[in-house]
């Protein structure tokens, strides 16, 4: 998963654990992405208008404004309409699913995270930027 030179694109991880947050972000940086962090919706929804990432991962399970809200209002700001936004969660169900592609989420990766599935997303997805 070491990409070298991807430090001009900005990753944000929205992951209320703590632990879980340092492990996306550990991995996100040694693939050479600059990362940037949010606890909650709220917080998400006003670090993604300020620092415009290239990508969002989005937990979906989150206090304060839970991933789903947070990601439909992420969508009303058109500088971000065309970011990917993959959802994050422990649930995998049709459902879940459905419901975080109605909300606007590109993509749907369940924890716990396979990070090579999770590089070849971001591969992908970033390509179409």
């Amino acid at each position: 998963m070491n990409k070298g030179n991807n430090g001009d694109l900005t990753i944000m991880v929205v992951e209320d654990f703590e632990d879980n947050r340092f492990m996306m972000r550990r991995l996100l940086e040694m693939s050479g992405y600059r990362v940037v962090e949010a606890e909650d919706g709220q917080e998400a929804v006003e670090l993604a208008t300020r620092e415009l990432p290239n990508l969002i991962l989005m937990d979906l399970s989150l206090p304060v404004l839970d991933g789903l809200a947070a990601t439909r209002r992420i969508r009303e700001h058109a500088e971000l309409r065309m970011v990917p936004i993959v959802a994050v969660s422990a649930h995998d169900t049709a459902d879940f699913h459905a419901d975080a592609l109605a909300a606007g989420c590109n993509e749907y990766v369940t924890k716990p995270i396979d990070f090579d599935q999770l590089d070849d997303l971001l591969d992908r997805l970033l390509a179409k930027g």
